[in-house]
């Protein structure tokens, strides 16, 4: 059933840890199609970054820091939702995208079970990205992951270029024994037709209380792993790249298989530029992201989720790289 002429569209786009969700954001920012978006991005650490990892764009993008929005923000999500609808004609759809820890189920409860939202929003998918490298590893002791998948409308297999074409194939099947109606995409970067994922009508509620027959029930059983914590580092000055590239990349060495997700703002010593720092495992990758604006603090900020991470050593070791 499509949206009502008095509905906004809303997709949302969850995926665990590291599998390209702000990817595919950008290309839905940046990329031609004529339609306007408002935004809300939720973040598991203390530190927004993702907000900064957004390309510039007209669009508003409302950020929901320190707790899931399944869980601890939820009432948040509806107050701004509220607000979005006040001037619901100044956007065409609303995109949320979730934390990698995110339940997606009661997320899209709330666009039943919440009356004022119900009357002037509908859900269009649940886009699901998926880390085609490192899914088959975390699937099993991340329920998050499962959940993701089993409410997924549409699945982004992402990262193709990164597996052989047979890992490929075990990851799509194991993704078709949790969820066997999804359309998957295999994507590298995100890159597909992005009317693959906006405007499908794709969310299909009978489907849904077919597998969770209490799903309008206004319940919430989602726990987190206890094991997954978050660390926000800052520094307001800046940080010498001599002492900080050689550091991340052994941080990454060290524990990377306890870093589920790495991502930061640095700003480099004598460097005018932005840099952004980004890691899923041990895969990292960094460089100049743009120049700082001059009404700009030029403030670093990393954030690490991951298991049992050494917090005090990495917040001293993190504060050294300092000039």
């Amino acid at each position: 059933m499509q949206a009502a002429p008095n509905q906004t569209p809303v997709t949302v786009i969850t995926g665990y840890l590291g599998s390209g969700k702000t990817t595919l954001l950008n290309r839905i920012l940046t990329e031609t199609h004529g339609k306007r978006y408002a935004v809300i991005v939720n973040e598991f650490g203390e530190v927004g970054i993702d907000n900064d990892l957004i390309v510039n764009a007209e669009e508003e993008i409302f950020e929901m820091n320190n707790g899931c929005i399944c869980c601890t923000v939820r009432g948040d999500l509806i107050r701004i939702l509220g607000g979005l609808m006040r001037r619901k004609g100044r956007m065409d759809g609303i995109i949320v995208e979730t934390t990698g820890l995110a339940d997606p189920a009661p997320v899209a409860q709330t666009f039943f079970v919440d009356e004022d939202v119900r009357r002037q929003t509908k859900l269009d998918a649940i886009v699901t990205v998926v880390d085609a490298k490192h899914l088959l590893g975390e699937i099993d002791r991340a329920p998050e992951a499962q959940e993701q998948l089993g409410f997924a409308d549409i699945v982004l297999l992402n990262k193709t270029d990164l597996v052989t074409a047979d890992d490929l194939a075990s990851v799509e099947a194991r993704i078709r024994r949790i969820n066997p109606y999804a359309a998957i995409h295999r994507t590298e970067r995100c890159g597909l037709d992005l009317a693959q994922v906006l405007g499908r009508d794709a969310f299909n509620i009978d489907r849904v209380l077919e597998v969770v027959p209490n799903f309008l029930i206004e319940t919430h059983e989602h726990e987190h792993d206890d094991e997954i914590s978050s660390l926000s580092l800052t520094a307001d000055r800046p940080i010498d790249p001599a002492r900080f590239v050689p550091w991340i990349q052994k941080v990454t060495q060290d524990f990377g298989t306890d870093i589920l997700r790495m991502k930061g703002i640095i700003a480099m010593k004598d460097d005018d530029q932005r840099f952004v720092v980004q890691g899923v495992h041990m895969l990292l990758e960094g460089g100049s992201q743009r120049p700082w604006k001059s009404d700009e603090k030029r403030d670093s900020r990393l954030v690490f989720i991951g298991r049992g991470l050494p917090k005090d050593r990495l917040k001293q070791e993190f504060e050294s790289c300092r000039v």
